[in-house]
């Protein structure tokens, strides 16, 4: 390991369950929900482990990247459609940031009239 501090540390993941510990109902209730939101449902738990997935790439989530690239493999996703949920993760994100610039070209022709 370099001098640099790690900030993520991968071992922190294991860690999650533990969220309980200073407000154990909070904890339980968001537990709760998840387990309800993953389980099989009107998508595949395939589908959501991908969905997942390319959240985590869009949020940035280390932690999570690791635990839906498991998950993913785990329940069938291959390579490729994992490489492809994360390009529309991203390029949900280039629209999503592209889609701001008509703000800025309405404001910069209204001040340049």
């Amino acid at each position: 390991m370099s001098k640099e501090k790690i900030y993520f540390e991968a071992t922190d993941l294991a860690n999650f369950g533990k969220i309980t510990e200073w407000q154990e109902p909070m904890g339980k209730k968001f537990f709760d929900y998840y387990g309800e939101v993953m389980k099989e449902g009107a998508l595949t738990v395939r589908e959501k482990a991908l969905i997942a997935l390319a959240v985590s790439h869009a949020m940035q989530c280390p932690y999570c990247i690791d635990a839906y690239t498991e998950t993913c493999l785990k329940v069938g996703a291959d390579e490729e459609q994992m490489m492809e949920a994360v390009h529309v993760a991203a390029t949900m994100k280039a629209g999503i940031t592209l889609v701001y610039s008509t703000q800025m070209m309405k404001h910069a022709k209204k001040i340049s009239m």
